[in-house]
């Protein structure tokens, strides 16, 4: 059964119902479906989420590298989750947050009953690094197929996006099947497409 559609969607309520930190002992026990966005410290998580659900700063976005270090859980007119995974890879984060971050992240991915995707996000103008490919293989070891989304595709000329694709398609080793979704957050470009595979995961 179909929860959200993206032709008739309308956000009745969103609420930032649970937020898990390094030093949290139990994930919250979460009855509905979850959607969990991964990447790069600064990659636009907060910015996806916050056109997912059509408002302008619900989620909490930063200029920042390394500002958001929790896990945030968005409750979506009560009938999804959408989990803010903290992003990785950024020097100036601290020692123990890093060190704490891989073991709370695969807790996560591998102990959620009700985890139905991971999302990984990509800068389209950073070749994927090994954090990025660690995270790519941490999604496929938890029995989930990737999603990637790429993300910031308005800071590239349209005719420098196919050659930054297919670099990005051949350092994460994508197989050819694996679809990839553009996504700007000027002007939401890339939204609709996003919310269908949403549709798709939840049916």
């Amino acid at each position: 059964m179909t929860l959200i559609t993206t032709s008739d969607m309308k956000i009745k309520s969103i609420e930032l119902e649970y937020v898990a930190g390094v030093t949290t002992k139990k994930l919250p026990d979460i009855k509905l479906p979850e959607i969990a966005f991964a990447g790069r410290s600064n990659v636009g998580k907060s910015s996806l989420i916050n056109a997912l659900i059509l408002r302008k700063s619900f989620a909490r976005t930063s200029s920042t590298p390394g500002k958001t270090q929790t896990m945030n859980f968005y409750n979506v007119n009560g009938e999804l989750y959408l989990v803010d995974l903290p992003g990785y890879g950024y020097a100036d984060v601290g020692r123990d947050f890093k060190a704490s971050w891989g073991p709370m992240i695969e807790r996560y991915l591998n102990g959620s009953a009700n985890l139905k995707a991971i999302m990984l996000l990509l800068d389209v103008r950073r070749t994927p690094n090994a954090d990025d490919i660690q995270m790519l293989r941490w999604i496929e070891n938890a029995g989930y197929e990737p999603v990637v989304i790429v993300t910031k595709t308005d800071k590239l000329k349209r005719s420098q996006l196919p050659k930054a694709y297919k670099e990005i398609r051949e350092t994460l080793g994508l197989s050819g099947e694996t679809k990839m979704y553009p996504f700007s957050a000027v002007g939401r470009v890339g939204r609709d497409e996003i919310m269908d595979r949403i549709d798709e995961i939840l049916s």
